[in-house]
């Protein structure tokens, strides 16, 4: 497929690299054309086989230029969220582009954007879980919220009192709950209904409610 990438710092030269690597025709917009150097990898090796378009990403004609019009998909990944915002409103409003992504830095408008159907990856809260789930490994955190905001995942460890029940018991801890995943000393697994947990198992739980416990009480 034809990807644009609006942003050549790291993380776009990174997911550049990595999609042509994988086989995909890329256009990288930037402008700065130092920034394009990144494009040469860690090797230091061949020249990179995609497109460099120096300009604002969210031009149009920038973007025409970097083959929008064919691309199935767009990520805006500059260092500014206004920026990747306008990319991202631009190439699914104007060029109708079915697969975009744009990084936003601010958890509060990556939140809007998302119920607006704008995918976004919210960089700034994401490393904060990240970080906050290694220094305090008992905090359990959300994985991923769907756009419309009803349905998500969690993350959460099996406590002592739920060892040895069924995921059907710890699934009737809430209505509607899921669990799509049973994670125990590093292998992962999707669970039968009959699966039994043990104490300090993680789960991955589909809940309407981020605020679902795992208890050891009879399910209200």
């Amino acid at each position: 497929m034809h990807v644009v990438v609006a942003g050549c710092g790291r993380v776009g030269s990174s997911l550049a690299l990595e999609l042509v690597q994988a086989g995909h025709s890329v256009a990288v917009i930037d402008r700065n054309p130092d920034a394009f150097r990144r494009l040469i990898g860690d090797s230091g090796g061949s020249a990179f086989a995609g497109t460099t378009v120096q300009g604002v990403g969210f031009d149009r004609d920038r973007l025409l230029e970097a083959g929008i019009e064919r691309a199935d998909a767009v990520a805006a990944v500059t260092s500014g969220d206004n920026s990747n915002i306008l990319v991202a409103r631009v190439a699914r409003e104007a060029f109708a582009v079915p697969r975009v992504v744009a990084r936003i830095y601010d958890p509060r408008r990556a939140a809007i954007y998302e119920r607006l159907g704008i995918a976004t990856v919210a960089s700034v809260a994401w490393a904060t879980e990240r970080v906050l789930r290694r220094i305090l490994p008992d905090v359990s955190g959300v994985q991923w919220i769907d756009p419309s905001a009803n349905v998500m995942i969690v993350e959460r460890t099996v406590p002592a009192a739920l060892a040895g029940r069924t995921v059907a018991v710890v699934e009737q801890q809430a209505p509607g709950a899921r669990v799509i995943v049973l994670s125990r000393d590093g292998a992962s697994q999707v669970p039968r209904p009959d699966a039994v947990v043990q104490d300090g198992d993680v789960l991955f739980v589909a809940v309407a409610d981020s605020e679902f416990s795992l208890t050891g009480g009879s399910p209200s």
